[in-house]
C-alpha cells in the first residue's frame, strides 16, 4: 500500500474510532477487509484509493471469491468499502463511491440437518431408561409426546411450546396451531403421536396448575419453554445414541424431508409447514437424481415407455 493510501486508511480508521466511536474489535475488521482488498488490487495492477472505480472492484471481489472467501466475508469487505468511500467523499477525495452497485456473491443455502428413518425410530422407539425414580417417568412421558408430535405434524418449536391442552382433538386426529403472523392452521397428527399424547395427558393433568393452560408443562406445572424443550430433545438424543444434535427444527426438517420422499407434493408440504412462500418448502426437494429420474418416467406423458421396452444400447 501507497503511504497516501496507508494515510487515508489510517484518517478512516481514527474517525471510526473518535466520531463512530466504534470498538476496537470492529475497527481491526475494518483495517483487515481494507488492506486484503488492496492487496488484491494491487495483484490485479490496480494501485490507489483515489482511482478505484466500480469495474475494477468488481474484478478483485470475484478474484477473491474464486480464491475461496465466503459470500459473507465479501458482503463485510463491500459493506468497509462502502462506508470508506463515504468518508473519503465527505472529505472531497473522490466523487464517487464505486462499492454502491457491487454486491456479494449469495452465500451458498445450507441444506437442513435431517434425521433418517432409523434415526427417527430409534429416537423415538427407545424404551424408558431403567434406574428412574418415579417423579421423572412423566418427564419421560412428557419428552416422547413433544417428539412425535413435532415429527407427526412438523411443528415449529414456538409452535409446541404454545399450544394448549384444549388445541389436540384426539379422536379427530388434528391440532390448531396459531404460527408466524398468527395465522391458524390445522394439522393432522400420526397414530404414534396421538398414542403418546394419551399417555401424557393423565400425567399432566397431575402436574399443572389449575389455571394452567398449557398441553406441555414442566416439574413447576408451569408452561414449558423454548429452551427447556431444546435441552430435552438433546438429551433424548444423546440416549437414543443418535448421531448428531437432536434439536427441534430438525425433527421438523426430518418430517418435511420423508413427507416429499414419499409424496413428492410440495404445495401441501408447504401448507403442513405454514410457508407463505413455497420457495422456502423447496430447500426440502433435496432428493437424489435416480429418484427424480424414475419419477419422470413413470409420470410424464412423453416420458412414459412402451411395456417391455428396453433402453437403447450405446453404440
Amino acid at each position: 500500500m501507497q503511504a497516501q493510501d496507508e494515510r487515508l486508511l489510517a484518517d478512516f480508521l481514527r474517525y471510526l474510532a473518535s466520531e463512530r466511536q466504534l470498538s476496537p474489535h470492529t475497527l481491526k475488521n475494518y483495517r483487515r477487509d481494507l488492506e486484503q482488498l488492496d492487496a488484491e488490487l494491487a495483484v490485479l495492477g490496480h494501485a490507489g484509493w483515489r482511482t478505484l472505480d466500480e469495474r475494477s472492484l468488481r474484478r478483485a471481489v470475484a478474484q477473491l471469491h474464486g480464491n475461496g472467501l465466503s459470500g459473507r466475508s465479501l458482503a463485510r469487505l463491500l459493506s468497509a468499502t462502502r462506508s470508506f468511500y463515504r468518508y473519503l467523499a465527505r472529505e472531497g477525495v473522490v466523487e464517487q463511491n464505486p462499492a454502491l452497485a457491487v454486491q456479494a456473491p449469495k452465500p451458498g443455502r445450507r441444506l437442513p440437518q435431517t434425521l433418517d428413518v432409523d434415526q427417527i425410530s430409534a429416537l423415538l422407539d427407545q424404551p424408558a431408561p431403567t434406574g428412574k425414580t418415579d417423579a421423572d417417568e412423566p418427564l419421560l412421558v412428557r419428552d416422547l409426546a413433544m417428539m412425535e408430535l413435532l415429527y407427526s405434524s412438523g411443528l415449529r418449536v414456538s409452535e409446541l411450546a404454545a399450544l394448549d391442552v384444549t388445541d389436540p382433538d384426539l379422536r379427530d386426529g388434528s391440532v390448531r396451531v396459531v404460527g408466524k403472523g398468527q395465522k391458524t392452521r390445522e394439522l393432522p397428527i400420526g397414530r404414534k403421536a396421538i398414542a403418546a399424547l394419551e399417555r401424557w395427558l393423565p400425567l399432566r393433568n397431575q402436574l399443572a396448575h389449575l389455571d394452567e393452560p398449557a398441553l406441555f408443562v414442566g416439574k413447576q406445572g408451569r408452561r414449558l419453554g423454548v429452551r427447556a424443550i431444546e435441552q430435552r430433545l438433546r438429551r433424548s438424543g444423546e440416549q437414543a445414541g443418535v448421531s448428531g444434535r437432536v434439536y427441534p427444527h430438525r425433527l421438523r426438517h426430518s418430517f418435511a424431508s420423508h413427507l416429499l420422499e414419499s409424496s413428492a407434493d410440495l404445495r401441501a408440504v408447504q401448507e403442513l409447514l405454514g410457508h407463505a412462500d413455497i420457495a422456502t418448502t423447496q430447500i426440502y426437494t433435496h432428493l437424489d437424481f435416480q429418484h427424480l429420474m424414475e419419477v419422470y418416467e413413470q409420470s410424464h406423458p412423453r416420458a412414459q415407455r412402451k411395456r417391455g421396452a428396453g433402453r437403447k444400447q450405446e453404440k
